[in-house]
């Protein structure tokens, strides 16, 4: 199949719960495993400075080299790290455990690190593909087999010094709902930093939160979504304040910056959004808003104080995104295969 087929249906798949269940894993780890060992079509992100940089994407990234991208694959393999932790017995563990020997082999990962030591590769993936090997990282630990954690090690530890060095030069946030948004990558980054201890980067993500999202009010989501959004602005910083706030002083956040959330308002951000062409790389990406909008919600509702009238309103929201969402996972086209599986668990199980 090419990128430019329309999507076709595999039939209606039923949407699960509000967790992750065995059945919702079991599809999820299929659709990942597949996409993964698919190795072409493949997008780049590759500056070359000579004729010998003109190389496979396996040659160039001997780890994570399918899924149509490197940051999808790296977020693919999230998705079975997660599902391998959450289902120890699930049947397709053992493929996952195979699949994980290979991508983490010590000389792949070394690769990879040798890959980022280029001085072509100085922006490489920045930032979302830095925060999602951040958080394959902190599942690899929470999994707990130990040779996959050590070999996953120095490719993390390279990603923390780089969000360590970039965050003080950088001085605006990105806040368009796509890869390069500022609030997502800095949640990953803090969660990681968390998990392993790593005081330096936790400190600086805190910091730019604080310096870029403390004082926003009236977040314009009445403008939401754009046309190739995945992530929503507001939404998404609200996913991000809620790890350096209290629940006191992020109720009181939230109040300000999205004054209408008691009355599920705006409707545009309450409101799943329509795919109207799923076989389109871009267009698609509004099925996995769907899905982001829905483990914004749920998060949400869980960091608000016990009794909120909001708390209901989010849980609602979350179900309805999730519903739209799912529909996007019973498509056959590529171009969103390769990817929604990561955000569908989120969704479930963020």
């Amino acid at each position: 199949m090419t990128l430019a087929n329309r999507s076709r249906t595999t039939g209606q798949v039923p949407v699960p719960g509000a967790r992750l269940d065995v059945e919702a894993a079991s599809r999820l780890a299929a659709l990942a495993l597949s996409s993964i060992g698919r190795r072409f079509p493949h997008k780049l992100d590759h500056t070359m400075a000579r004729d010998a940089d003109a190389r496979t994407p396996r040659d160039l990234h001997p780890s994570f080299h399918g899924s149509f991208d490197w940051h999808s694959c790296v977020h693919m393999h999230w998705t079975l790290a997660r599902i391998l932790h959450r289902f120890p017995d699930l049947s397709e563990c053992a493929a996952i455990e195979a699949r994980f020997d290979r991508t983490f082999a010590p000389d792949s990962i070394a690769g990879e690190v040798a890959y980022l030591a280029r001085p072509e590769s100085a922006s490489f993936e920045r930032t979302y593909g830095w925060a999602w090997l951040l958080k394959l990282a902190v599942e690899l630990d929470a999994v707990g087999v130990a040779r996959w954690r050590r070999a996953i090690a120095p490719l993390a530890v390279a990603f923390a010094m780089r969000f360590i060095e970039f965050l003080p030069r950088t001085h605006y946030p990105i806040r368009y709902g796509t890869h390069a948004n500022s609030a997502f990558a800095l949640a990953f980054a803090l969660d990681y930093a968390q998990t392993t201890g790593d005081v330096p980067l936790a400190e600086a993500c805190r910091a730019k939160a604080v310096e870029w999202f403390a004082g926003d009010r009236e977040a314009p989501a009445r403008l939401e979504p754009s046309g190739t959004d995945f992530l929503s602005p507001s939404l998404i910083e609200a996913e991000l304040m809620r790890r350096v706030f209290d629940v006191p002083t992020f109720a009181e956040w939230i109040a300000a910056l999205l004054p209408h959330f008691v009355e599920a308002g705006p409707a545009a951000l309450f409101t799943p959004a329509k795919v109207t062409d799923r076989g389109d790389a871009q267009l698609v990406h509004l099925d996995g808003l769907n899905l982001s909008r829905a483990w914004c919600f749920h998060s949400i509702a869980a960091a608000l104080p016990q009794h909120d009238p909001r708390i209901a309103i989010a849980r609602a929201a979350a179900a309805r995104h999730l519903a739209a969402g799912w529909e996007g996972l019973a498509s056959d086209a590529f171009v969103g295969a390769h990817w929604l599986a990561s955000f569908a668990t989120l969704a479930l199980d963020g």
